[in-house]
């Protein structure tokens, strides 16, 4: 049974919480879990005497914290709580087992990361070259968790002998068994993984109304890295009987339940709990216990428990509406990382095994994906805003002040899901990128072609032109999705109250995405990654995000933020390296005015200057103007000082009429002044309107070759 640990104690802030997970982490990383959890055991009657707790935890602490750390954790000790919280860390990770490999001490020995995709096994070596860490070889090989293999090891011992083979390092012994490291260039020091394989994390999510608590509880679940398969509420228009058949079609990883405030609705909530009961759910890898994490009303806990304790294994979390203005998603998501770990790959073919090897508990790919994220966001000094655009789904982060925020746009891809997107958008919408003329039953035809064949590339100009049509298009419905989920909570107290809001005028809704403060726009995915030019790539996310102000673009091309996301918790400079070095290729920037009114064709919005850093001398003046894009060529690997002089009424993203004057980097897009605006205007004939896009992509050096004129 796990400890009642959720609730911090008093004086115990979340940024001291989340220090005592990582120290768990590191303890379990090095195999101390099992002796710190017994001497911790012993420490809690004297815990608050911190001279005498710090004697005792010496010979663990000193193997895992620098000076700072220790000091810390010395003062935190003296908090009553503070042991039970670090001890219930220890407790939500894998229990400890015989590791085939030492962890290595070598300061330099190289790490292993693998991603066990859907489809396919990515596994990365990161190694010391020429004094810095490098992305020294990327692998691939199918995932084997799915029938007829149904063992993921398979896939991850071919990946591994693959990038051995690549690479020239010896990885492995004779036999699937990983050979120790002995020195920079032989052996694994640290093997770490990340997993969306067999369709990811699913879940389930029941809430009491779909407008608050189950709209927190679907965002809670997106956070943690699942697919949400489905949303229920109480205030559903269904009857129980409809919400039962919805509930067995449904074998998912894990259920999150929530609902009411603290000391609110208790038999709603316990009645949803029944009703899961009795639709006697299994999960997908195992015909066992349903795992359920409950984060609504404590004072029906209880209750809740009891009501599901015949079918389903409970985990008790903090209620994350405690009230109606609050929004508490943290432990939530770490409850449920909890569970995917004790459950879901304990269940799952193979993992159990890939578990005992791992260094540190294996994440969710979308979770791993948030943290190198957050990492990026803190080198760029601002928000990122981040697309991944596969075959089936489309998946939007941002990070806004420190927060990662995810959606998950379903039947928003460009293999299965191509003809979704079309019918969402509307046939016209995606045709109206193209330069050339297509009707709409060449389009179908085309499109029925990719759905038949979903993993074949495009082979002509036309079918290139197409994709990257449909990837604008889906795009911009993933980001419209996205920015209704940060929309402000239902319930939420954010505006002024009572005879106060009476005297207010009402405030227009806030933006889902601040692009103002968003300094990096990522794009992930076959067709942002694997462009043949990369200024398709840049030109695709400018047309479909239409970012605001200052913006630098990249691409994740090899796909190995997830693989960085585990990597930067156990070795977070070695993660820090490949991130700035080999991870994102800089696109270049985009420079574009905040949408204080829809610009007029060919009126003069800025006058902006580009010169190399250290140069005394400003380049020539280029004109951002109205209705059209323009491109500067910046040098790639080079850094250069922009200043923009907004037109009067104008804002670039430092205030109505104020200069920017920022560094940005060079590549292969350049800079990009787009004076197109938020929604751009379209020209009302059909060879109008081709011309017009045929000029835009040629602008941005964009229009595949071959493309007729």
């Amino acid at each position: 049974m796990a400890r009642d640990a959720v609730r911090l104690p008093e004086g115990l802030g979340e940024e001291d919480d989340r220090f005592l997970a990582r120290l768990a982490g590191r303890l379990h990383a090095r195999g101390l879990a099992a002796p710190a959890t017994l001497t911790l055991e012993c420490l809690r009657p004297v815990a608050f005497l911190g001279g005498q707790a710090m004697r005792l935890l010496q010979p663990f602490v000193d193997l895992v914290c620098a000076g700072d750390d220790w000091n810390r954790l010395a003062q935190l000790l003296e908090i009553r709580g503070t042991v039970e919280r670090l001890l219930s860390h220890l407790e939500a990770l894998p229990a400890a087992q015989p590791r085939p490999v030492a962890e290595s001490t070598l300061p330099d020995a190289a790490s292993v990361v693998i991603d066990c995709g859907s489809t396919t096994t990515k596994a990365v070596l990161v190694a010391r070259r020429e004094g810095r860490w490098r992305l020294a070889g990327r692998a691939e090989s199918p995932t084997t968790v799915e029938a007829p293999v149904a063992d993921v090891m398979v896939g991850v011992w071919s990946a591994l002998r693959q990038l051995q083979t690549q690479t020239g390092h010896p990885l492995l012994q004779d036999g699937p068994a990983l050979l120790a490291a002995t020195g920079p260039a032989r052996g694994v020091g640290t093997l770490l993984a990340t997993s969306s394989a067999g369709g990811g994390l699913q879940m389930v999510v029941i809430g009491l109304v779909r407008a608050m608590t189950a709209a927190s509880a679907e965002r809670a679940a997106l956070g943690a890295g699942a697919i949400v398969g489905d949303v229920l509420a109480w205030d559903d228009a269904e009857d129980q009987t409809r919400r039962l058949e919805r509930l067995r079609r449904r074998r998912p990883d894990m259920v999150l339940l929530a609902g009411g405030t603290d000391g609110g609705a208790r038999e709603q909530v316990v009645a949803l709990a029944e009703q899961l009961a009795a639709a006697e759910l299994r999960p997908r890898w195992d015909d066992g216990k349903l795992p359920v994490v409950y984060a609504g009303n404590r004072d029906c806990a209880e209750a809740v428990v009891q009501a599901l304790a015949p079918v389903a294994e409970v985990l008790v979390t903090e209620n994350l509406r405690p009230d109606l203005e609050t929004e508490n998603l943290r432990p939530v998501r770490q409850g449920l990382h909890e569970v995917f770990l004790r459950h879901v790959m304990a269940r799952a073919p193979g993992y159990p095994r890939l578990q005992e090897l791992c260094a540190a508990p294996v994440l969710p790919t979308p979770a791993a994906f948030g943290l190198a994220l957050e990492a990026l966001a803190a080198t760029h000094r601002g928000d990122v805003v981040a697309v991944d655009l596969g075959g089936a789904t489309c998946d939007v982060f941002s990070v806004r002040e420190g927060e990662v925020f995810r959606s998950v746009s379903a039947n928003l891809g460009l293999s299965f899901s191509l003809g979704a997107v079309c019918d969402r958008s509307g046939w016209d919408s995606v045709a109206r990128w193209l330069p050339q003329a297509v009707t709409e039953d060449d389009l179908r035809d085309r499109v029925r072609n990719k759905m038949l064949r979903p993993t074949t590339l495009p082979q002509t100009p036309e079918d290139l032109l197409l994709e990257q049509a449909a990837a604008r298009e889906a795009l911009r419905l993933a980001l419209a999705d996205h920015a209704r989920a940060l929309l402000p909570l239902r319930g939420a107290r954010r505006d002024p109250t009572g005879v106060e809001a009476l005297a207010t005028p009402a405030a227009a809704p806030p933006p889902g995405i601040a692009w103002p403060a968003v300094r990096l726009l990522l794009g992930s995915g076959g067709p942002l990654a694997h462009a043949p030019d990369r200024r398709q790539a840049a030109a695709i996310l400018v047309d479909a995000c239409r970012p605001q102000g200052l913006t630098s673009l990249a691409v994740d091309s090899v796909f190995v933020l997830p693989h960085l996301g585990a990597l930067l918790e156990v070795a977070p400079r070695a993660a820090q390296d490949v991130l700035a070095t080999d991870a994102v290729v800089p696109l270049g920037a985009c420079l574009a005015p905040l949408a204080v009114r829809a610009p007029r064709t060919g009126e003069i919005l800025a006058e902006v200057r580009v010169s190399r850093a250290g140069d005394t001398v400003a380049g020539p003046a280029v004109e951002m103007v109205g209705g059209a894009v323009t491109r500067v060529p910046l040098e790639a690997a080079m850094t250069y000082t922009l200043e923009a002089i907004p037109r009067a009424g104008w804002d670039l993203g430092a205030g109505v009429g104020q200069t920017v004057r920022e560094e940005v980097a060079g590549g292969p897009a350049g800079l990009i002044l787009d004076g197109r605006g938020v929604d751009p205007a379209w020209e009302a004939g059909p060879v109008a309107r081709r011309d017009q896009v045929r000029t835009w992509l040629e602008a941005l050096g964009a229009l595949p070759a071959g493309e007729a004129p």
